[in-house]
């Protein structure tokens, strides 16, 4: 039983990405704390999946297959929203891929599609989802981001690291513009959080695991249910005077100097 602050029974979210990792285990913990849920992704059988775990729940859930990337079908999701539910309290804005490249090497195709991906479309739920919060006169909107808007990676992440930057400062500029209505726009930067993607990278890449966790002071990868504690405070009354947040979920990364070393187990 989740305590009155906490309690999201009946309030209606929106969770792009939903078919696997930070996306779905945001939309469950949500979900478990009362909301019912539109969950979207372009893969139809993981967002279904996805959708049935909230079935289970007792909770509404409906599957929608877009890509976030085109603003005419995140226009499309939300008349999905309306028709579906009619109201929406919550956004959770995690649904985006990057493309890596050398910054003297990769095409402008692909610094463009990552902007689509990451900051184009994201803005465009969030216009979609503040128009909608503006006239209810509230709600929340979390944009899920990266430490790498804040701070190099390196290793051919330019155009990923340029399009966090993006979002983060989009957070800024939202919640600046709409907090005084009544809606709130916060974002999460995780560090290295496990998928499938990430998994295979350093499946592929001798050294890349060490590397990352010794930037780590917690000593562990993230993983997806992290995310879901977060979710669910900035989706609830529990938040209510937090907004224009910057909140890290990276183990202790950007604490971190360069130049730190972790203490060593007792």
């Amino acid at each position: 039983m989740f305590p009155a602050l906490f309690d999201l029974t009946d309030k209606v979210a929106v969770v792009t990405g939903a078919a696997q990792g930070i996306g779905r285990a945001m939309a469950i913990a949500l979900a478990e704390a009362g909301a019912h849920l539109l969950l979207v992704d372009r893969n139809e059988p993981g967002v279904r999946r996805t959708a049935g775990e909230i079935a289970q729940l007792g909770r509404r859930a409906v599957a929608a297959v877009h890509d976030i990337s085109e603003p005419a079908q995140v226009r499309q999701l939300f008349g999905t929203l309306d028709a579906e539910f009619g109201r929406i309290d919550f956004l959770g804005n995690v649904a985006g891929e990057a493309v890596l490249g050398a910054p003297e090497d990769i095409s402008l195709e692909d610094v463009e599609q990552v902007w689509r991906n990451l900051v184009l479309g994201r803005f465009c739920a969030c216009q979609e989802a503040g128009r909608r919060m503006l006239a209810a006169g509230g709600g929340s909107i979390v944009n899920i981001g990266s430490i790498a808007g804040v701070t190099a990676l390196g290793r051919g992440h330019v155009a990923y690291s340029m399009a966090m930057a993006a979002v983060i400062q989009m957070t800024r500029e939202l919640s600046t513009e709409w907090s005084s209505a009544g809606v709130r726009v916060n974002a999460i930067l995780p560090a290295q959080v496990l998928n499938p993607s990430l998994e295979a990278r350093i499946a592929t890449t001798p050294g890349l695991a060490e590397k990352f966790l010794s930037g780590i002071p917690t000593g562990r990868f993230g993983h997806p249910t992290d995310v879901q504690g977060l979710a669910v405070l900035l989706a609830s009354d529990a938040s209510r005077w937090i907004t224009g947040a910057i909140i890290p979920m990276d183990g202790g990364n950007l604490a971190m100097n360069a130049g730190g070393s972790l203490r060593s187990p007792r």
